[in-house]
């Protein structure tokens, strides 16, 4: 049975489970930066399940379908995701990139993209990682599920990302969370964070995270240390974090009750995820054979 949010964010080991993944995202950011920061702000991360459901959604009996300029922009301005500017930034920046690219139709008034090869596999591998998370708390078999039935993503993945964008917490964080998240690249620096906790140190309401090099940090992430230092200082008047001593030279410590608010709120995608898998699953029997590409995108991730 699939996990449900409020479950998942009462489950004992469930922030640990946070840090796990997110050392194991680790090698994604380092191997491909660009890539990874298509999910490094929570608007990035609206923009790329989205384009990437729309691209999954595409029917060939259905000139409508797929991912568009326009479609994407509906989607995404209707939850107040993004502008539509912003919106064609992003896909230009994609297709710079070569994450993306269009496709030509003729007499269609839209030109249609698809995703390449190495988003397909970036977009494995993140799917795959919160399987094995989910996998880590019930003992399950998602991961080796995935690995025999790799077209599970093109079915699981739309599903799941539909259900996260049609749910207004998740689209709109609580202020602490958006702090980090409505940030650019903050999404990359709460899973360093993140990673550096543990749960099980927590003494008198704090979590220590051990001390943080700054320079080094957003030099790693491609940003600037000052936009970082004001990404910390905006977190530290919220309660979120601080320091044992002075910020240059201390370690620096998550709140309690911040990191169990972060973890009820991710809760909400990692069930998305279960219950879209789940789904999957259920109509695996009556899909067609694997794409071709699919083995080789596994096996890459």
């Amino acid at each position: 049975m699939a996990f449900t949010s409020e479950r998942l964010a009462a489950h004992p080991a469930f922030t640990s489970v946070l840090g796990h993944l997110a050392r194991g995202l680790r090698s994604v950011h380092e191997e491909t930066p660009r890539l990874a920061r298509a999910l490094a702000s929570h608007q990035r991360w609206l923009l790329s399940q989205a384009a990437f459901a729309l691209h999954l959604e595409y029917d060939p009996a259905d000139p409508s379908s797929g991912l568009t300029t326009v479609r994407l922009k509906e989607m995404i301005t209707g939850i107040g995701g993004a502008s539509r500017n912003t919106v064609l930034n992003y896909l230009d920046e994609m297709v710079s990139y070569r994450f993306a690219r269009y496709v030509d139709v003729p007499g269609r008034r839209y030109r249609r993209l698809e995703i390449t090869e190495i988003t397909y596999a970036g977009m494995m591998r993140w799917f795959v990682a919160n399987l094995a998370a989910l996998d880590f708390l019930d003992g399950g078999s998602r991961v080796a599920t995935m690995a025999a039935h790799p077209r599970l993503l093109r079915l699981a993945q739309p599903l799941a990302a539909r259900t996260c964008l049609d749910n207004p917490v998740w689209c709109d964080p609580q202020p602490r969370i958006a702090a980090f998240l409505w940030t650019e690249s903050g999404g990359l620096v709460m899973d360093e964070l993140i990673a550096r906790s543990d749960p099980r140190k927590e003494r008198d309401g704090r979590v220590e995270i051990g001390r943080i090099d700054a320079r080094q940090m957003a030099e790693h992430f491609l940003m600037s240390r000052t936009h970082l230092q004001r990404l910390f200082k905006k977190a530290e008047s919220l309660g979120c974090l601080g320091w044992t001593g002075s910020p240059r030279a201390s370690a620096m410590w998550f709140s309690s009750d911040f990191l169990q608010e972060y973890a009820g709120w991710q809760a909400i995608k990692f069930a998305a995820i279960d219950q879209a898998f789940e789904k999957a699953l259920e109509s695996l029997p009556a899909e067609s054979e694997d794409r071709p590409q699919d083995d080789g995108v596994l096996r890459a991730c």
